[in-house]
């Protein structure tokens, strides 16, 4: 399976401060944006990862991230001239995605909870056609929403009802078989004239083949693409990593207990940052791996848990 992260779109939200620079590249607390999809894509086991992204920024996150390689994975690029729905994502990487399968991800999504690793990894190796991720929200109607029985098979999907059938909105996770770039291409634009992602999930949904994950209690949803949101995702990021001791969607470390990156180079890396905390953390992984206290303590990490048990 391959990994995509859009991250363009004119982030007029978050104006002023996208007026000259990427969403996508803000920080959310200690670093940027891009690296919590990044860090999803990664704790799946994705290696083949495509940013896409404005012609303004693309050269910015190849600046950011180059090819992957420091992390042990691949990356690539792709430009979006103008934000025309998240499915043209599909479009624009249809031969980087070839006959494999696919898992797209919104570059403003945060994911957090104990398991998600576990839970991430389920629904890729059990993945058929089609699977999305709700999540249990106040106020559903701003959302696509997903209804499904007591199997946990979806009915119905909606995009932003005013009567909603469930809380259970649709978080910007998606995984998808190669037939989703052809139905991307049958698809028409909505009245704001962009391809909505609920018309692909529909598609599949007519052959029964749209699966729903559910991130229960316990897992934290965040989209930070507001200003009261990104504050709000900072905050959370602060206080989690002060409270536990551990950082969130730090790339570096979760390529080192995957076995993509070698001790020492983890440590060169967090010694040319070791003027800040972000540096230091690094360091002291690769100095304390074989401290028993501190295995013990990552087999409890809430994001990496799994991959001391693989």
């Amino acid at each position: 399976m391959k990994g995509i992260i859009l991250a363009g779109g004119s982030g007029t939200r978050l104006a002023p401060s996208t007026d000259s620079l990427n969403k996508h590249l803000l920080p959310v607390f200690d670093k940027p944006m891009i690296y919590y999809p990044l860090s999803v894509l990664m704790l799946g086991g994705l290696r083949e990862i495509m940013i896409i992204s404005t012609p303004e920024d693309t050269e910015r996150f190849e600046k950011l991230l180059g090819d992957g390689s420091g992390l042990g994975i691949k990356l690539s690029y792709r430009v979006q001239s103008e934000p025309k729905g998240i499915p043209e994502a599909l479009l624009l990487a249809e031969d980087f995605i070839g006959q494999d399968d696919v898992t797209l991800i919104l570059g403003d999504n945060i994911f957090f909870g104990q398991g998600f690793t576990t839970l991430l990894r389920n629904a890729i190796k059990h993945h058929k056609h089609a699977t999305v991720f709700g999540y249990r929200v106040k106020d559903p109607e701003r959302f696509g929403v997903v209804e499904f029985d007591h199997r946990q098979q979806v009915i119905s999907i909606e995009e932003k009802p005013e009567d909603p059938r469930s809380d259970f909105a649709v978080t910007g996770l998606y995984m998808y078989d190669f037939r989703a770039v052809q139905i991307a291409k049958r698809l028409k634009p909505s009245d704001r004239g962009e391809l909505e992602i609920t018309d692909l999930n529909k598609e599949y949904l007519k052959w029964n083949q749209l699966r729903v994950e559910l991130l229960g209690r316990g897992f934290a949803w965040m989209d930070a693409g507001t200003q009261e949101s990104l504050f709000e995702a900072g905050e959370f990021i602060r206080t989690t990593q002060q409270r536990q001791g551990f950082k969130i969607a730090c790339l570096e470390e979760i390529a080192f207990y995957l076995g993509y990156i070698s001790k020492e180079a983890l440590y060169e890396k967090g010694k040319g940052m070791e003027k800040n905390d972000y540096g230091q953390y690094l360091m002291e992984i690769a100095e304390r791996k074989h401290n028993q206290q501190y295995w013990y303590s990552i087999d409890h990490h809430p994001m990496l848990g799994l991959v001391e048990n693989e």
